[in-house]
C-alpha cells in the first residue's frame, strides 16, 4: 500500500516543504511556518481541483433540470427497479450528465488526505514516549522528501501550544501539554463539524430549487447526512493529529467560501439565491436607470439657459398733454 501511495507522500511532503521554506525565510517560527505550510497545501490542492469543482456544479445543475423527468420515470417504473435504473442511466447518457460527478472533488481529495495523515503519523513516529525527537526513530520514518532534521522540526512544531503530530488520544506525557492538546483538538473538531454543517445547510437552503426539495429521496438523504456527518467527524476527529484537523478545517473553510461565491454570483435557476440575485440585478438596473434620467435632465437644463435671450420690453412713456 505504501509503495502505491508513495508518489502522494512525496507530493504532499514536497509542497509542505516548499511552503515551510518560504515562511521560514520570512522569519516565522517553526510552529507558525509548519502550520501555514498545511494551509498552503490546502490552497494548492483546491486550486488544482477547481476544474473538477466546475464540473461538479454543471452536473448538479443538469440533474436539477432533469428532476421532473426523473420523477416521471421513477413513478412509471416504481414496480420494476431494474427497468427504472436502466431508463435513468439512459436519461443521463442522453443529456451527457453523471450523478457521481458531484462526488469527484471529494474522491479526489481522499488520497491526499490519507497521504497527509500518513506523513504526519510518520512524523509523530519520530517522537519517543516523552515527546522528544529520537534520532534513531527519525531514521526509520518514511515521510516523503523530508530530511531527518525536518522530521524532528515538524514533530516539535506547535499550533497554539499543541504539537501538530499529537492527537486527542495520543498527547504528550506532560500534564500541561496533555490538557493543551485536548483543548486545541476539541476546538478544532467543533469548528470542523460546524463548518461542515454550515456548508451543507447553505447548499440546501439557498442553492437548491424548491421543486427539487419536494419528495426527493436524495434530498432526504442529504438532510440526514446534514446532522450525521458532524457527529461522525466529532467521533473520528479524536484519532487525528492536530495537523490533519487543521488541514480539514482549512478545507471546509475554502469549500464554504467557494460555495458562497457560486451561490451568490452564479445561482441555480429557481433557487432562493436565484431570486435574490434577480432582485439585486433589478435594484442595480433601477439605480442605473435613475442615473441615466438624471444625466439626461442635467444635459437638457443648459440648453434652456443658453437659448436665445429674450429682450425685456421697455414700458411705454405716457403722452404729454399739450
Amino acid at each position: 500500500m505504501d509503495s502505491v501511495l508513495n508518489p502522494l507522500y512525496i507530493a504532499v511532503s514536497f509542497i509542505m516543504r516548499a511552503f515551510h521554506s518560504l515562511f521560514s525565510g520570512l522569519g516565522l517560527n517553526a510552529g507558525l511556518s509548519w502550520s501555514l505550510s498545511i494551509v498552503g497545501l490546502v490552497i494548492t490542492i483546491r486550486i488544482i481541483l477547481i476544474p473538477l469543482f466546475v464540473k461538479q456544479i454543471k452536473s448538479q445543475r443538469a440533474l436539477q433540470v432533469l428532476q421532473p423527468k426523473m420523477k416521471e420515470l421513477q413513478k412509471k417504473y416504481k414496480d420494476d427497479r431494474q427497468k427504472q435504473s436502466e431508463e435513468l442511466m439512459k436519461l443521463y447518457k442522453e443529456h451527457n450528465t453523471n450523478p457521481l460527478a458531484s462526488c469527484i472533488p471529494i474522491l479526489a481529495q481522499a488520497p491526499i488526505f490519507f497521504a497527509l495523515f500518513r506523513v504526519l503519523n510518520s512524523i509523530s513516529g519520530s517522537l519517543d514516549k516523552y515527546g522528544k525527537c529520537a534520532t534513531t526513530a527519525a531514521k526509520r520514518v518514511n515521510a516523503g522528501v523530508f530530511s531527518r532534521e525536518e522530521v524532528c522540526d515538524a514533530a516539535n512544531a506547535h499550533f497554539f501550544g499543541a504539537k501538530l503530530s499529537e492527537s486527542f488520544l495520543h498527547p504528550a506525557t506532560s500534564s500541561t501539554s496533555t490538557m493543551t492538546v485536548k483543548i486545541v483538538t476539541v476546538i478544532l473538531i467543533i469548528l470542523m463539524s460546524a463548518t461542515t454543517f454550515t456548508t451543507q445547510r447553505q447548499l440546501m437552503m439557498k442553492g437548491m430549487p424548491a421543486a427539487s426539495l419536494e419528495n426527493n429521496p436524495m434530498v432526504q438523504q442529504q438532510k440526514i447526512l446534514l446532522y450525521v456527518f458532524p457527529i461522525i467527524f466529532a467521533v473520528s476527529g479524536v484519532n487525528f493529529p492536530v495537523g490533519v484537523l487543521l488541514y480539514w478545517l482549512t478545507t471546509n473553510l475554502w469549500t464554504m467560501g467557494q460555495q458562497f461565491y457560486v451561490i451568490r454570483n452564479n445561482p441555480t435557476p429557481g433557487s432562493p439565491s436565484y431570486e435574490e440575485w434577480e432582485a439585486r440585478k433589478a435594484r442595480k438596473s433601477g439605480v442605473r436607470q435613475s442615473e441615466i434620467e438624471n444625466e439626461s435632465s442635467e444635459e437638457s437644463s443648459p440648453e434652456e439657459i443658453t437659448g436665445q435671450r429674450v429682450q425685456p420690453k421697455k414700458p411705454k412713456k405716457p403722452k404729454r398733454k399739450k
